[in-house]
């Protein structure tokens, strides 16, 4: 009995350490007001276009995007960038292609049906030019993390100085709301790093929300649609619900009482 005794006590101090370790590390990540959040959200038009500048010219050198073409960028509910303005975009980009008649490979501007460039030809490319660690696809990221959109949001502004008493690695860096608070990604942003074509300044702070909408719209392109699906729906059971209530309430009125 008393080995058994002891072996429940074992258990019970092993939980509440492992409780009050993970309560320990939650963070409470910043908070902002995502246009695309609620019932009737929608994705800010403006904020896409910005998100997909700072990407292309703050992340797409380490990070990818498999899963987007150019064409996405003019699809409804996106960034609605016109036919001309997206294939001006592709064509900024140089796109392997072949083999040729001679068999060989070659380079032509990109098409709205190209697969958005990749930085690196392959992980160990990648893994070797950042020391050793693999910048994750970013094409899904907003919906694989936890924490979603405030997570990345917050990641991309926690970036400070180390506590006192902690020593970091050559090429670490020290993320407030990074898992572990250790990241090998340096601080990518700074006030006015980028020039918004739109004139918008471009504050850390901006420049993070415009870029983790774009990352949102990528990982869920069809939200908008599910949004007024969701809300159709909403509507069609509250008309069916009140119908079968007065028909329901019709039928028992024929029913007499029994006194």
């Amino acid at each position: 009995m008393n080995k058994f005794l002891k072996i429940n006590l074992f258990i019970y101090f092993i939980l509440t350490a492992t409780c009050n370790a993970l309560a320990a590390e939650k963070v409470e990540y910043l908070k902002t007001d995502w246009s695309f959040k609620g019932l009737f959200g929608k994705f800010d038009r403006g904020s896409l276009q910005r998100g997909y500048q700072v990407y292309t010219e703050v992340c797409s050198s380490c990070h990818s995007m498999k899963y987007l073409s150019y064409r996405n960028l003019t699809e409804k509910g996106g960034p609605e960038f016109t036919e001309d303005q997206a294939k001006a975009i592709a064509a900024s980009f140089e796109v392997t292609d072949g083999p040729n008649a001679d068999g060989e490979m070659f380079k032509r501007p990109g098409k709205l049906s190209d697969k958005f460039v990749m930085p690196y030809e392959n992980v160990k490319a990648a893994q070797a030019a950042n020391g050793g660690a693999y910048p994750p696809d970013m094409s899904v990221l907003a919906k694989a993390r936890g924490g979603g959109v405030d997570y990345i949001y917050s990641l991309l502004q926690g970036y400070e100085d180390p506590p006192m008493g902690i020593t970091l690695d050559e090429g670490v860096y020290y993320n407030k709301f990074m898992y572990g608070n250790k990241i090998k990604m340096s601080n990518q942003l700074s006030d006015g790093l980028v020039e918004y074509a739109d004139g918008t300044v471009s504050t850390v702070e901006q420049m993070s929300k415009d870029v983790t909408t774009f990352l949102m719209w990528a990982a869920e392109p069809h939200l908008e649609a599910r949004h007024r699906m969701g809300f159709k729906a909403i509507v069609y059971l509250i008309i069916l619900t009140t119908l079968v209530y007065f028909s329901m309430k019709r039928i028992w009125s024929r029913i007499e009482t029994e006194v």
